[in-house]
Formats: structure tokens, sequence, C-alpha cells
């Protein structure tokens, strides 16, 4: 089959049309205010790392995370492990992946369940037969969502995408084996997916992460976490304002569309970075 014919001048006009919509910056109602129970802030040697827990994906990981945290369990530690191309791992009170927290081990939350009309997901247009998008800030691999009228709960499995900036909880061959321990991911590594719990994501300091000293295990002197808070518990002068994207709204959707034709074939979900906004 042709394509019809088109004027240079409709061509361009298209393009214009479509550069603006692009460019347009978003609307206060494309831009979504995290629950501060659920926003990490941590200050390292190298910088600041703001991250947020995804409880819709990994609620009993979240949870300890935050519990963790709140009794200043992860202050001082090592980034004892740390690829290169790959992760960065701290957690461990011993610094050096051998211990953990008084608390008992967790059952791996490798898939969670998703209802088709949750609004919690934020699908991005669909090019083949699994679904992606983003719960919060965490990327997202989903069964199709017409898969739910063939299950008992209506529901179909999902899992997070360890994308650079991606929080990961680190366990030993024993997949119930969680406990303190966790990592940021580097770079992309697809291999972890649904075999390691995905439980948040950066939303700044990326750039922290991949500064920090890598080695298996890190020379002296390591890296460290010197504080880790959540956002909620920083007194009012110290807590900074954080907005991020809201991945639903059509000024995300153009991002999306815009990395998709640079991307071409390529195009992967960890190629989008979603604007965050923090002061």
């Amino acid at each position: 089959m042709k394509l019809a014919a088109v004027s240079a001048a409709a061509v361009l006009a298209f393009a214009m049309v479509a550069a603006s919509a692009i460019a347009a910056p978003p609307s206060e109602a494309g831009w979504r205010t995290p629950d501060p129970q659920n926003v990490l802030v941590i200050d390292t040697n190298k910088g600041r790392i703001i991250a947020e827990l995804s409880p819709e994906a990994a609620p009993a990981h979240a949870e300890r995370v935050r519990e963790l945290a709140k009794a200043h369990f992860y202050d001082g530690l090592s980034f004892f492990r740390v690829i290169d191309s790959f992760m960065a791992q701290t957690g461990d009170p011993q610094n050096t992946g051998a211990g953990g927290s008084d608390k008992p081990n967790l059952v791996g939350e490798f898939t969670f369940r998703r209802g088709v009309a949750d609004s919690a997901f934020a699908p991005l247009p669909k090019t083949g037969a699994a679904e992606t998008g983003f719960v919060g800030a965490l990327p997202v691999t989903s069964q199709p969502s017409a898969l739910a009228a063939l299950t008992a709960d209506g529901k179909v499995a999902a899992w997070g995408n360890f994308c650079p900036g991606v929080l990961g909880m680190a366990r030993a061959n024993d997949p119930d084996s969680a406990n303190s321990q966790f990592f940021f991911m580097r770079q992309h590594y697809p291999t972890l997916d649904k075999t390691y719990t995905a439980f948040g994501r950066a939303l700044s300091g990326l750039d922290v992460i991949r500064a920090i000293k890598a080695g298996e295990p890190v020379v002296e002197p390591q890296d460290k976490m010197l504080t880790v808070r959540v956002l909620a518990d920083l007194p009012a002068a110290e807590r900074p304002s954080v907005q991020v994207m809201d991945t639903h709204s059509p000024a995300f959707l153009a991002l999306v569309d815009k990395r998709r034709a640079e991307q071409g074939g390529a195009f992967n979900i960890c190629d989008l970075d979603i604007p965050v906004r923090i002061k």
C-alpha cells in the first residue's frame, strides 16, 4: 500500500505542533507530591540520594526499610560491595555482607498482583504482549490486563524492573532470606527481575550512586551512608520539598513519545527518567 503524498508545508506544521506539545512545561496538575512516609533522604559522603519506597509493589520490604531508617539502624553503614556496571550494596551493620538486623527475615516479594483498574499503575502505550508502566517512580512490567478475566482474583502478576536507581533487597540463596541489606542499581540489570524484590527507586542522586567507590569488597576507606531518614521525620526547616512528574499525565506521556522516537526499536522502560523538582 502506498502512502499518500504530503506537502512539505503540512509536514513542517505537524512537526511544529508536535515539538510544541513536547516542549510545553507540565501544569501543576501534572506533578504529584509523594507521601513523605515513603520517601527516604539518604545523606552519604558523596552527596544526597532521595528515594521513594513502593509499598504497592513490596509492602513488607518497604515497611522494613522504613522501620529500620526510623530507628537510625542505617546511619553510618558502608557501601561494602559495589560493582561498577551493576549495583551498590549496603545495609549490613557488619559491613561485610554477613550481617543483618534482629528482625525476622522477609518472604520474597518478587511479584505483586494488580487489578485492571488499579489507579496506582500508570501504563505506557503498549508495544508487545507484556504491559509496562510505573507504580509511583518504580518501573514495572505486568502480564496483559486481558488475563485478569481468567484469574480467580481478577488481577494479573506484575514485577519491578531493575533499572538504574531502583532499590532492591539483598538476600542469600534462600529466596526468603532478605533482612536489612539493600542495593541501589547503577545500571539496568534485567536478570534480577522476578528473582529479587524491587521496593523503590531513587528520585534524585543517581550521580551519587554511580560515584560510590567500587570493589568486591570495597577497600578502605569505604563510602558511607551518614544518615538515612524518612522525609516525614525531618524537622520542617530541614525538610526538602519533593515533587515528581505524574506518570499518568499528558506531559509525561509526551516525554515517553519523545524518548521512544529517539530510541526506536531499542526503546526500554529503563530509558525513561521521571522529572523531579526538589527545593
